[in-house]
Protein backbone atom coordinates (compact mmCIF):
# COMPACT_ATOMS: atom_id res chain seq x y z
CA UNK A 1 0.00 0.00 0.00
CA UNK A 2 1.43 3.40 -0.75
CA UNK A 3 1.39 5.71 1.83
CA UNK A 4 -0.49 8.93 1.82
CA UNK A 5 0.86 12.42 2.05
CA UNK A 6 -0.82 15.70 2.58
CA UNK A 7 0.16 18.56 1.04
CA UNK A 8 -0.75 22.14 2.32
CA UNK A 9 -1.61 24.53 -0.75
CA UNK A 10 1.35 25.83 -1.40
CA UNK A 11 3.37 23.02 -1.51
CA UNK A 12 0.59 20.85 -3.96
CA UNK A 13 0.58 24.22 -6.41
CA UNK A 14 4.47 24.19 -6.35
CA UNK A 15 5.00 20.75 -7.01
CA UNK A 16 3.50 22.15 -11.04
CA UNK A 17 5.65 25.52 -10.33
CA UNK A 18 4.37 28.98 -9.59
CA UNK A 19 3.32 29.80 -13.02
CA UNK A 20 1.64 26.23 -14.22
CA UNK A 21 -1.89 26.63 -14.41
CA UNK A 22 -4.26 24.14 -15.89
CA UNK A 23 -7.48 25.35 -18.52
CA UNK A 24 -10.80 23.17 -18.33
CA UNK A 25 -14.10 23.33 -19.50
CA UNK A 26 -16.72 24.15 -17.55
CA UNK A 27 -20.42 24.87 -17.31
CA UNK A 28 -21.69 28.01 -16.46
CA UNK A 29 -24.13 26.32 -14.26
CA UNK A 30 -20.90 25.49 -11.61
CA UNK A 31 -19.80 29.18 -11.94
CA UNK A 32 -23.68 30.48 -11.39
CA UNK A 33 -23.57 28.39 -8.48
CA UNK A 34 -21.09 29.66 -6.49
CA UNK A 35 -20.60 33.44 -7.56
CA UNK A 36 -22.54 36.04 -5.83
CA UNK A 37 -25.13 37.56 -7.60
CA UNK A 38 -23.64 40.66 -7.09
CA UNK A 39 -20.91 39.93 -9.44
CA UNK A 40 -22.99 38.29 -11.98
CA UNK A 41 -25.94 40.86 -12.02
CA UNK A 42 -26.70 41.48 -15.56
CA UNK A 43 -24.63 38.69 -17.56
CA UNK A 44 -26.81 36.62 -19.73
CA UNK A 45 -25.51 33.14 -19.76
CA UNK A 46 -27.18 29.92 -20.53
CA UNK A 47 -26.63 27.29 -17.48
CA UNK A 48 -25.70 24.24 -19.91
CA UNK A 49 -22.83 26.84 -21.74
CA UNK A 50 -19.60 25.73 -22.13
CA UNK A 51 -16.63 28.18 -20.69
CA UNK A 52 -12.97 27.42 -19.98
CA UNK A 53 -12.20 28.11 -16.22
CA UNK A 54 -8.16 28.79 -15.68
CA UNK A 55 -6.78 27.46 -12.42
CA UNK A 56 -4.16 27.06 -10.50
CA UNK A 57 -2.35 24.12 -9.61
CA UNK A 58 -4.42 23.84 -6.30
CA UNK A 59 -7.43 24.11 -8.09
CA UNK A 60 -7.97 27.64 -7.24
CA UNK A 61 -9.97 29.14 -10.18
CA UNK A 62 -8.31 32.16 -11.33
CA UNK A 63 -10.49 33.26 -14.42
CA UNK A 64 -13.32 31.87 -16.42
CA UNK A 65 -13.71 33.21 -20.43
CA UNK A 66 -15.82 31.84 -23.04
CA UNK A 67 -13.54 30.68 -25.23
CA UNK A 68 -10.67 28.11 -24.75
CA UNK A 69 -8.39 30.37 -26.67
CA UNK A 70 -9.39 33.51 -24.48
CA UNK A 71 -8.43 31.67 -21.38
CA UNK A 72 -5.03 30.48 -23.10
CA UNK A 73 -4.29 34.07 -24.03
CA UNK A 74 -4.97 35.25 -20.37
CA UNK A 75 -2.69 33.22 -19.17
CA UNK A 76 -0.26 34.06 -21.28
CA UNK A 77 -0.64 37.77 -20.50
CA UNK A 78 0.06 37.08 -17.25
CA UNK A 79 2.86 35.05 -17.76
CA UNK A 80 1.59 32.07 -16.71
CA UNK A 81 2.02 28.39 -18.60
CA UNK A 82 -1.10 26.72 -19.14
CA UNK A 83 -1.57 23.28 -19.59
CA UNK A 84 -5.16 21.67 -21.20
CA UNK A 85 -6.97 19.21 -19.09
CA UNK A 86 -10.30 16.94 -20.27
Amino acid sequence: MTPQVELSREAFAALGGPDLVYVRPIRAAEILADTEVRIIEGIEVSPDQVLYAVHRADGERLAVMADRGSAVAAALAHELAPVSVH
